[in-house]
């Protein structure tokens, strides 16, 4: 497959303003991104390609900040192995280490996950992954049913399932996830996670204890009535994928369906949040 590299050299006046627009490039088609010193790389299938919407996504942040951007065309590339050459394991506190298959294992740590990303997202190194990671650590999951939406590589919901959970479901609505996270679950001898492709409407007709959603602000927007639906009474919902001045937003309308605010982690201005429902 063919793909558009955009080449971005950015001058942000706040560290969290590149990661804005790379977020916005992400919610257009941009799949795969690579940080340089002076910006960075944004890639793009050929197909996927909307230059009128590449310039109406740009406009909303060029009064934010400086940035300009030159576009070339990459022939065909094994994605997975670029992703897999600039993969490096992660360590989340001191009970969780998050490695591929190609880095050696380390025992010391209480829980280890092996994850080939194979270019769907959530490795451990977004600060969103990491604190969703935190969250669940100070959580308890034994014997409790847990939908994760917005899957990725299925990293958390295989932590769901060492951390004690009975039965996982995984949806997202990418192929590559999809066959991401069920490759992952068997290099984890994970076998009670279910995945499904598919959005809000794959949810299954069931109430589940704990819902974990690292996706982005509209997306949750739109779909926290759903899951307030499938949350038990008591439930605990934990959501991620956007910035601390969209943490009112989310709890306004978390509160609307029911969700009661709890806590926070924040790490440069990403927040991971914890709500749980109350009636």
């Amino acid at each position: 497959m063919n793909y558009y590299e955009l080449l971005f050299r950015t001058i942000p006046t706040e560290d969290y303003q590149e990661d804005l627009l790379i977020n916005a490039l992400g919610e257009i088609g941009f799949d795969t991104f690579e940080q340089l010193d002076f910006g960075f790389k944004a890639y793009i299938p050929v197909d996927d390609f909307d230059q009128a919407q590449l310039d109406e996504t740009l406009s909303l942040y060029r009064e934010l900040f400086s940035f300009s951007y030159e576009i070339v065309l990459v022939p065909h590339k094994n994605w997975n192995e670029i992703w897999e050459s600039n993969f490096e394991p992660i360590a989340i506190g001191d009970k969780t280490f998050v490695r591929a298959t190609f880095h050696a294992p380390k025992p010391e740590f209480e829980y280890e996950i092996v994850i080939d990303p194979k270019m769907a997202f959530g490795t451990g190194h977004h600060q969103t992954t990491a604190m969703m990671l935190e969250l669940m650590l100070e959580s308890d999951f034994a014997n409790k049913n847990v939908l994760d939406m917005g899957c990725g590589t299925g990293i958390l919901a295989i932590m769901a399932s060492k951390l004690g959970g009975a039965k996982i479901t995984a949806i997202d609505n990418d192929p590559v996830c999809y066959d991401s996270t069920i490759e992952n679950a068997r290099l984890n001898h994970v076998s009670n996670i279910k995945v499904l492709c598919g959005s809000k409407e794959t949810i299954p007709g069931e109430k589940f204890d704990i819902i974990l959603a690292n996706i982005n602000r509209n997306i949750l927007l739109d779909q926290v009535q759903r899951y307030s639906e499938a949350l038990k009474l008591g439930g605990e919902i934990f959501f991620s994928g956007f910035y601390e001045p969209d943490l009112e937003l989310i709890t306004a309308e978390s509160r609307i369906r029911g969700l009661t605010y709890k806590n926070h982690k924040k790490n440069k201005d990403w927040v991971a949040s914890k709500f749980i429902k109350l009636n």
